[in-house]
Parts: C-alpha cells; structure tokens; sequence
C-alpha cells in the first residue's frame, strides 16, 4: 500500500511530530506527507480543499477524517483497508482540513468520510493518531495481536 497523508498546516518539531514519526517509521507500507500551507490559502476552506484535492494522486481511494464521518472500528478499519488491497487498489490518500474543517467539495469528493469519535482532537494530534491507526490495520491484517492493545 502507498499512503499519502496531505494535511493543512505545517507540524514542527515537538510531541506530535514525534508521535507521527513514531508510527510512520513501524509502517511497512510507504507513507508520504504532504502539508499545505495555510498561510497561502487564506484560511479558505475552498482554496484549502482545491490544494488538497490536487494533492490526491490519480486512482487513490480517498479517505477524509471529518468529525461528522463514520466512526469505525480499528478492526472494521482494517477490514475495509484489506478488501481495497485485495481488490486491486494500492493507493489511499487521507486528507486532514484545517482549523475549520474540509470544503464541501472535499467531503462529496471522498470515498469515506471518517471520524475519530465525536470528540473534536488538534489538527495536529490526528496525524499522529491517524499514523497510528494505519500501524494497527497492518498489524491486524498481517495476523499480529497489536489490536489487543
């Protein structure tokens, strides 16, 4: 699986970026982050999801984390990342909005919208949360007991 992470904002050094690298660096699977820069939209969300949606790359599924997605399982996560592997799809792109969340365009955009629950987490955070959540679904799918934990 190739994944690309494309988030608006910039992550700096410090517990969150350690957090996501943390994860990244277990992944078997290749992961590319892509950061927008939320100084040069305006703080749009249309011209956010414009770049975010360019930044998707050609046949990825995509997968936007919005608090009003579906809230899944890390067992039913990795099921639905297994059934695209299987099927031939090799690609997934997860798109994170900025403080105001993603466009409508995105959200219509999206293969699935997923939530991390109804509470609201820093923008920041999820990366690392989200990182962490793709280490699960290799795990799980590969046969390892990681989704005890």
């Amino acid at each position: 699986m190739r994944i690309r992470l494309i988030a608006v904002g910039r992550m700096r050094r410090g517990v969150e970026r350690d957090l996501y690298e943390n994860y990244r660096q277990r992944l078997r699977w290749e992961v590319d982050l892509r950061e927008i820069d939320d100084r040069k939209t305006g703080g749009s969300k249309e011209r956010e999801g414009e770049a975010i949606l360019a930044a998707v790359p050609d046949g990825s599924v995509l997968l936007a984390l919005d608090e009003r997605g579906r809230d899944m399982s890390s067992g039913a996560l990795a099921k639905k990342i297994g059934t695209w592997r299987d099927t031939g799809i090799s690609d997934l792109a997860f798109a994170i909005g900025g403080a105001d969340g993603l466009s409508d365009r995105v959200r219509q955009e999206a293969d699935l919208l997923l939530a991390f629950g109804s509470a609201t987490w820093p923008h920041l955070l999820v990366r690392g949360m989200l990182t962490e959540q793709l280490y699960r679904s290799q795990q799980i799918l590969a046969g390892y007991p990681y989704h005890r934990a």
